[in-house]
């Protein structure tokens, strides 16, 4: 783990905006007059998914991925200037949040700067030509980090945006050296010793199919040695299996309690119920008090929290990676007040130190029970994840607790609570 990572970083709101389908202009300029609902959602973190000019060559699509970067120094002229930029920054900055750009280093369009200006940089293809190791992304071109002045290149470039920003998520982060990103976050130190780290850490099969083909793979306890935080998709294959009907809950709440006990003492992981890779929670998470219920389940857990812009109002489908589709702001399903709630019970109720954290799964109700305890208090969740009736067992000793979800009373009998629509949250001292 980075060994200077804040344990307070387990308590952050991350929320991820996709620019050019945020809005109808897709522009820096449109974001900023959303900036105060963002903010009030109880976000720290405004985090951009790339804005860099993209490649015209092998482009998927009418507009081509955000990720087929042409040149990692530039804007793409569709969002605004780099002036823009920067005084949308400070906008962010004004409400107390955190800006966040998305770097994409382990590949680049087949047009970019660099493969004009540094072909040698490249990956290559057994007939010598540039190309790129994973089979459906046709639309970028490997780099080969064999080659040290292209270290220096993206390091030099990091620094650059450090000077704005105050941090990065890290595009494919697993599959680049691990020596390269200690050496990226002590240079950008220098620059801004602040500076937060993101990694997209990879699904555990995506990442034992790179490593059966030869290519480097790393897993989230190597990850964690240069980032301060990680994606949840170690996790996310069981959590899938379990909404889709095809394992049991215990086995989901099996690999989250393994996450505790796996990691460094400092780990911090950003939980997710859904982001622009993976489908809408919506769209597999039908039931609106089951959804609810995830929903509270994702803030409460130990680790930070990311929203994707859109899930405040339930939009049901993922923006385009290829296209112009606006979100579809559909403010009658709007659960911002909600999730409001949950970030500031997070926040308040949450502990950031290394309490006794525990998850229990009761698979006849379809339960997860979240514990946090220390010498002084017990913070038990209760969390009733595809709407079962009856009771549940939970470790409180018999009496009336309020929920600080629902703010209501809730009696515990003969050591169970009645199994409600609404998820719970209950505090109890013990010192």
């Amino acid at each position: 783990m980075a060994k200077n990572t804040p344990l307070s970083f387990r308590n952050l709101n991350i929320y991820s905006v996709f620019l050019r389908n945020f809005s109808e202009e897709g522009t820096f300029n449109a974001l900023t007059e959303e900036l105060d609902r963002i903010k009030a959602l109880g976000t720290d973190i405004v985090w951009f998914l790339p804005f860099y000019p993209i490649g015209e060559k092998n482009k998927k699509g009418t507009v081509g991925s955000p990720y087929a970067i042409k040149d990692y120094r530039a804007i793409d002229e569709s969002h605004g200037t780099m002036d823009d930029f920067k005084t949308l920054v400070n906008e962010i900055h004004k409400r107390d949040m955190k800006a966040m750009i998305d770097i994409v280093l382990n590949h680049t369009s087949p047009d970019s700067v660099l493969t004009e200006e540094h072909p040698e940089w490249f990956f290559r293809k057994e007939d010598g030509s540039m190309g790129n190791q994973v089979g459906d992304w046709t639309d970028i071109v490997d780099l080969d980090y064999t080659n040290k002045d292209l270290w220096n290149y993206h390091i030099e470039t990091l620094k650059q945006w450090a000077e704005i920003v105050d941090g990065a998520r890290c595009d494919v982060a697993p599959l680049l050296p691990i020596e390269f990103w200690n050496e990226a976050r002590a240079e950008v130190k220098s620059v801004n010793p602040d500076f937060i780290w993101l990694a997209e850490s990879i699904e555990r099969h995506f990442l034992q199919d790179l490593r059966s083909e030869g290519i480097i793979a790393h897993s989230d306890a190597e990850v964690f040695e240069a980032f301060d935080l990680s994606y949840d998709y170690d996790v996310y294959l069981e959590f899938r299996e379990y909404i889709d009907n095809k394992a049991p809950l215990s086995k989901y709440v099996h690999v989250l309690n393994l996450q505790d006990s796996s990691y460094p003492m400092n780990y911090v992981k950003m939980k997710f119920l859904e982001n622009h890779d993976q489908d809408r929670a919506t769209s597999f998470i039908k039931n609106k008090n089951d959804l609810m219920q995830w929903t509270a389940f994702n803030y409460l857990q130990k680790g930070a929290t990311l929203i994707f812009n859109g899930q405040e109002v339930q939009a049901d489908t993922v923006p385009a990676l290829f296209e112009k589709d606006p979100i579809d702001w559909d403010y009658s399903k709007d659960i911002s007040d909600y999730m409001t709630h949950l970030a500031q019970l997070q926040k308040e109720y949450i502990p950031v130190e290394n309490d006794r954290y525990q998850l229990e799964a009761d698979d006849a109700t379809d339960t997860v029970k979240l514990y946090f305890t220390n010498p002084n208090r017990k913070l038990i969740g209760v969390f009733n994840l595809k709407e079962q009736t009856g009771e549940t067992s939970v470790d409180l000793k018999d009496g009336t607790y309020t929920n600080l979800i629902s703010e209501k009373s809730v009696p515990v009998e003969n050591g169970e609570i009645s199994l409600e629509h609404t998820p719970a949250l209950f505090e109890m001292k013990t010192n």
